[in-house]
């Protein structure tokens, strides 16, 4: 399995604006209707890779504790669904029903909005705060499918928190590893 960092977007980049199809709700959305005014976090996944599902019940989780404090929660396929069918959007919204996804499960197509938030890899975070200013880029945790270790979303918890707390994130920040955007040619 390849293992594809974060390009580590910089820190300070205001959030590109973008419509795309939920796969769970059937309706195009865009971020400006979807953000949170206190934080939104912005993950790239897809269904095959197994990073994602190594750490797919800790984004329930994850999602599940901060909705509540009014973080928002976007999920982005960008995958060649094409290619990759098992990263199709009818696939995309059968993952999100039986992962019990709280959050909106968007379809990239044209895969514009990754190349615009330069993603790399499955899965890549990203958290905005309320200017939609990146704060955040990087890993969920030091877990992977390759080791030992936990998954319990400690760099993104660390990082909301201290949004949530008017702290000033840090900026040593390790970046995300995972499988490739499947990029169309």
């Amino acid at each position: 399995m390849a293992q594809t960092p974060s390009s580590m977007l910089p820190l300070g980049t205001i959030a590109p604006e973008f419509t795309l199809f939920d796969t769970v709700s059937g309706k195009d959305l865009s971020l400006s209707q979807i953000k949170s005014q206190k934080a939104t976090v912005i993950m790239f996944i897809c269904n095959h890779c197994p990073f994602v599902k190594h750490v797919n019940n800790e984004l329930v989780r994850l999602a599940k504790d901060y909705i509540p404090k009014g973080i928002s929660f976007i999920a982005i396929s960008s995958n060649d669904a094409e290619k990759y069918p098992a990263d199709a959007p009818a696939e995309m919204t059968k993952a999100a029903k039986e992962l019990g996804y709280p959050f909106p499960y968007l379809y990239d197509e044209s895969q514009k909005v990754a190349k615009s938030y330069e993603a790399a890899c499955t899965p890549d975070f990203y958290i905005f705060d309320k200017n939609l200013s990146l704060v955040y880029r990087g890993q969920l945790d030091d877990s992977r499918p390759s080791n030992s270790l936990p998954v319990n979303g400690k760099d993104i918890r660390n990082a909301l928190d201290n949004l949530l707390s008017d702290i000033e994130v840090g900026n040593n920040q390790k970046p995300s590893i995972g499988c490739n955007i499947k990029w169309k040619l």
